[in-house]
């Protein structure tokens, strides 16, 4: 079963118009990354709480606590951002979702990621080791410039680290943007995606698009994920009117495109949903 969810900040920093509009689409679940213009991990202990009871209060759910952790360079200190690990694993459990977005952090322009390759294995390895024992399940994201930004090294990573605490967030159009086949991406990373954006990217204008008008083969990756089997959530990410490296934006009036799109695909599938 295919679970909606959305990077509810795309639509507004409002969580009221958040709720109101996910709801308009039938959307019941949040990718946790912002209200307020903050980012989830630096909000205070009052304004969680009012979220949380909004949340509680409109019968919605977090697919995930969308975090930044691992969206710094690898060459900088790592114990401050573990400090901020462990706010993340405090939130997941508040929430009672046991799920939280990270990267494999960025690689310094010009460097070969295979010089960096030792130190991000080991950052990734205690990432995990402290989920894990936090019954917390990391869904790593690919993204350009960082070490997993292609197919091939998120396999290394996920495959070296071995745990069943870390798993694969699939990105297409963060793929496309790399120039990564997504064929060949997702024919090697299939077994280990357990969670999917849906974010479309068109490589001929470089802008982010509905699900299904770009190269990101959305369609046909959500036609061969759930008949594999695949039982999880697909949480929208347009980007459809900023695309920044920490910030997207899509507004309310085009995540109805967004939305539609999705639901178009999946209709014209069968695939069901909820």
């Amino acid at each position: 079963m295919i679970r909606l969810s959305a990077f509810a900040d795309e639509i507004s920093q409002d969580p009221r118009t958040q709720i109101d509009v996910l709801t308009r689409h039938g959307v019941k679940h949040i990718e946790f990354r912002a209200i307020h213009g903050t980012n989830v991990l630096d909000l205070s202990s009052s304004q969680h709480e009012e979220f949380r009871g909004l949340l509680r209060s409109e019968g919605f759910g977090l697919s995930a606590i969308g975090s930044p952790i691992g969206k710094i360079r690898i060459t900088e200190p790592f114990d401050e951002h573990l400090t901020r690990f462990a706010k993340a694993l405090e939130l997941a459990d508040y929430y009672d979702c046991p799920r939280v977005r990270v990267f494999s952090f960025y690689i310094p322009p010009g460097d070969d990621p295979a010089a960096h390759r030792s130190e991000v294995m080991d950052r990734m390895a205690e990432l995990a080791r402290r989920a894990e024992a936090a019954n917390v399940v990391l869904l790593l994201e690919n993204e350009k410039g960082i070490y997993g930004d292609h197919a091939e090294r998120v396999h290394d990573l996920l495959t070296t680290v071995g745990s069943p605490a870390l798993v694969h967030a699939f990105d297409p159009a963060n793929y496309v943007e790399v120039g990564q086949p997504i064929h060949a991406a997702w024919s090697l990373l299939r077994p280990m995606v357990k969670h999917f954006h849906v974010k479309d990217y068109d490589a001929k204008t470089h802008r982010c698009v509905p699900a299904g008008e770009g190269d990101g083969q959305i369609p046909q990756l959500l036609d061969d994920a759930t008949a594999n089997g695949y039982d999880g959530f697909c949480v929208l990410e347009p980007h459809l009117v900023v695309a920044e490296l920490s910030y997207g934006f899509t507004g309310p009036e085009r995540f109805a495109d967004a939305a539609n799109a999705l639901k178009r695909i999946l209709d014209d599938r069968s695939i069901a949903y909820a």
